[in-house]
């Protein structure tokens, strides 16, 4: 399973939730939003910047593709972002192997 991290914002409407009950649990939110389509939850925190939360998941891209979708559609959230944990050196190293045989148009 991969690890993903999805950053997103409230909207007015899912602010407007938070001021009605604010003891509303949106980590147990996201994890119910994980497991229904056989992620898993790592962890939830809310954020003070251009972001209001990041979630992390561990599971595939289509699973963090369709929370994305089901929670954006339902008008509380939007800007999800979705990243995935990558390993920068083993590209690097793919990289070397392409670059070794690749030409620049006109070479």
């Amino acid at each position: 399973m991969s690890k993903f991290f999805l950053m997103g914002n409230f909207t007015q409407q899912g602010f407007s939730g938070l001021v009605k009950d604010p003891k509303s649990d949106r980590s147990e939110a996201a994890r119910n939003c994980a497991e229904s389509v056989g992620a898993k939850m790592i962890s939830y925190t809310y954020l003070r910047g251009p972001y209001d939360f990041i979630v992390q998941n561990e599971g595939s891209f289509k699973q963090m593709a369709a929370i994305k979708l089901a929670t954006e559609a339902s008008g509380a959230l939007k800007n999800i972002v979705i990243c995935e944990e990558t390993q920068l050196n083993d590209i690097a190293n793919d990289a070397t192997k392409v670059s070794s045989g690749y030409k620049k148009p006109g070479e």
